[in-house]
């Protein structure tokens, strides 16, 4: 992988991944104009875009069969500088008939613990927990 951001105004940057070229901002009420994510709630994205890759994968082999798939974050920052992560929640949310929980934690747990690299990166040094959710029901584990 080969990145880059280049400098536009403000602070406001075009950023280059791998030939894909989107632009990364701040918001306003810190200077920026709000043209596109902060670099810090990509690191969201990439975190539940990669468990998201994952769990569907390993469904799909399973042969799981899934009418909708979202995964959603929520953060705790530091109150202090620098801003870092301290906790984050993931929040897998599922619409289907007849949905093997067993087989949607089994492919939970096989992305938190041996396939997504940024749930590897990022949980050296941030709480990550998870949530599974199941046409409209939290699943409670017991």
């Amino acid at each position: 992988m080969n990145s880059k951001v280049v400098w536009k105004d403000g602070l406001s940057f075009e950023a280059t991944l791998d030939g894909f070229k989107f632009m990364i901002d701040a918001k306003e009420d810190v200077g920026g104009k709000n043209r596109g994510p902060s670099p810090k709630g990509l690191i969201l994205i990439s975190l539940a875009g990669c468990t998201g890759m994952d769990v569907i994968s390993i469904l799909k082999k399973m042969r799981v069969d899934i009418d909708s798939f979202e995964v959603k974050t929520e953060s705790v920052l530091s109150k202090e500088h620098p801003k870092k992560y301290l906790a984050i929640l993931i929040k897998y949310v599922f619409e289907g008939k007849n949905l093997s929980l067993e087989k949607i934690k089994k492919a939970i747990l096989l992305s938190e613990e041996k396939y997504c690299g940024v749930s590897a990166t990022l949980k050296l040094s941030v709480k990550i927990a998870n949530e599974i959710i199941i046409n409209g029901k939290k699943i409670e584990d017991k």
